[in-house]
């Protein structure tokens, strides 16, 4: 795995490039990144891709390691560019339910068998949601995300890197510690790592870390 310092993190925030770009058969665009290894599905959260280059920046260093990394613009389900919090409720199970079409039809090119996903926010709490929707994923990152409803009536969830801010006021940290106990009550496997005074995005001084953490959390589990 190649480390990365914050000048790299900061450099890359910087330069990173355009993604390739499909459209799905359910018609959401989809961005591309890599074209090697196992696939892994990056969720954006309720910010969109209005402010992009940090998604893509996650997405491209994630390729980097060695997986084909899609960025579903899920969005467009919606007809949204951003979520504002009293929509999520109404529409999080139309974006699920998108999303879980798209794990259903692989791009080409793209290994079909084991698939990671890697969410923000409310990109988080979807990627566990899909977890417990389709067998095909084995390994879910969340950064930040709030435990959904109903996390605990589908399928156990797969191995789960947890990465939370302690000073979180928009997900309260209480959100990864309830995450934690119900995947510990299903003995499965879980990792986390608090980041203490951070809020909700992390901080700047704290992503190369996270970046890394998820790196190396995928390599073991996909």
């Amino acid at each position: 795995m190649r480390s990365i310092d914050r000048r790299t993190f900061l450099g890359a925030v910087c330069m990173v490039g355009t993604a390739d770009r499909s459209t799905a058969q359910s018609s959401i665009g989809v961005d591309r990144f890599g074209s090697a290894g196992s696939t892994v599905y990056l969720l954006h959260g309720s910010d969109g891709l209005t402010n992009a280059s940090r998604y893509q920046f996650a997405a491209q260093t994630i390729a980097n390691a060695g997986y084909t990394v899609l960025l579903p613009r899920y969005f467009e389900a919606t007809g949204d560019s951003r979520a504002r919090y009293g929509d999520i409720r109404a529409k999080f199970p139309t974006w699920l339910r998108t999303l879980e079409s798209i794990l259903s039809e692989p791009s080409p090119g793209t290994e079909p068998g084991r698939i990671g996903l890697v969410g923000f926010s409310l990109g988080g709490a979807l990627a566990l949601a899909l977890a417990t929707r389709s067998p095909r994923v084995r390994a879910v990152v969340d950064f930040f995300g709030f435990a959904p409803d109903g996390l605990g009536w589908g399928l156990k969830l797969p191995p789960t890197l947890i990465l939370h801010g302690s000073s979180d006021r928009v997900v309260p940290v209480d959100n990864a510690a309830s995450i934690e106990r119900l995947i510990r009550s299903q003995g499965g496997t879980v990792e986390s790592h608090i980041y203490p005074g951070d809020g909700h995005g992390l901080s700047l001084a704290s992503w190369p870390d996270a970046i890394g953490r998820t790196q190396a959390f995928l390599q073991r589990h996909l």
